[in-house]
């Protein structure tokens, strides 16, 4: 007999307005809802009693005026076949390695405030110090998102907090930037890595989303975790309750009004965590 699996839809609630949030390359700045303030208060989604729960969160502390630009991208010939690539920050109103005032139980950088480094929609990299050094092949093409994340790695969800390029590396190892990104995409941030102890009981379901809104008449977020699926209209952190302990499965797939896949270079990620109970 077929199994279906069980969709679980999280309707916008009135305790929480959805962000309508497009980068777009003149960066233009998003909101939460009409006053720029995502409301205190949440909904608990669905029943929680023996299955995987997802709730919406409302933002932690915001930070208004918070900017992030790359100052520059240089590289670096490394032998005869890649190149080190450099990549320098300017961080204005954002202090990184403070402590971010929070009330949410889920696992926290003790080494405080940072900029998450996706390339290529692999795991992240937690950027303490506004510099970063990598190293690619040449002759191939990269995204690089960044964006700034309070201490329990919520990002701040804004155009002029974040940066999308997009660039190549040529035969010589050289960059050459190419044109911004302009197809809707999908970024995975966490939960990422190993949860141990109290930090695998609450795990934080955090994406970052680009050139695109989402909404209950417009795109959306399909997350697939170990089998059960939930669809996400809002651009808001979530938080995953009732996890087991093990392996755990997160597949996060951006889908528009009608529940077909967007396409595109990235639309799609899958990653697995490790829960443990010490």
């Amino acid at each position: 007999m077929t199994k279906y699996k069980k969709m679980r839809t999280l309707k916008s609630v009135l305790s929480i307005i959805a962000a309508s949030a497009v980068i777009t390359s003149c960066n233009t700045a998003t909101k939460n809802n009409e006053d720029g303030v995502l409301n205190d208060s949440v909904a608990t989604v669905g029943d929680t009693t023996g299955s995987i729960s997802v709730q919406p969160l409302a933002h932690a502390k915001e930070f208004p005026g918070a900017t992030l630009k790359i100052s520059s991208l240089t590289s670096e010939k490394v032998g005869t076949d890649s190149a080190k690539i450099t990549v320098k920050y300017d961080v204005q109103n954002f202090q990184l390695t403070d402590q971010t005032e929070h009330t949410h139980h889920m696992a926290n950088s003790h080494e405080g405030q940072h900029i998450h480094f996706i390339l290529d929609n692999t795991p992240y990299a937690a950027l303490y110090k506004p510099e970063h050094t990598f190293t690619v092949a040449n002759n191939s093409e990269h995204y690089l998102l960044s964006f700034l994340s309070r201490s329990f790695h919520e990002s701040i969800k804004t155009a002029d907090a974040s940066k999308l390029v997009k660039f190549s590396v040529e035969s010589d190892g050289s960059i050459k930037e190419l044109p911004t990104p302009t197809e809707p995409s999908l970024f995975y941030s966490r939960p990422k890595g190993d949860y141990k102890g109290d930090d695998s009981n609450v795990l934080l379901l955090d994406y970052f989303v680009v050139n695109t809104t989402l909404g209950a008449e417009g795109n959306k977020v399909k997350a697939d975790i170990n089998g059960q699926e939930f669809i996400l209209d809002q651009w808001v952190p979530y938080e995953v309750l009732n996890l087991p302990k093990g392996e755990a499965t997160f597949k996060l797939t951006l889908i528009d009004k009608d529940g077909n896949a967007v396409t595109g270079d990235n639309v799609s990620i899958e990653r697995k965590v490790n829960l443990t109970a010490e």
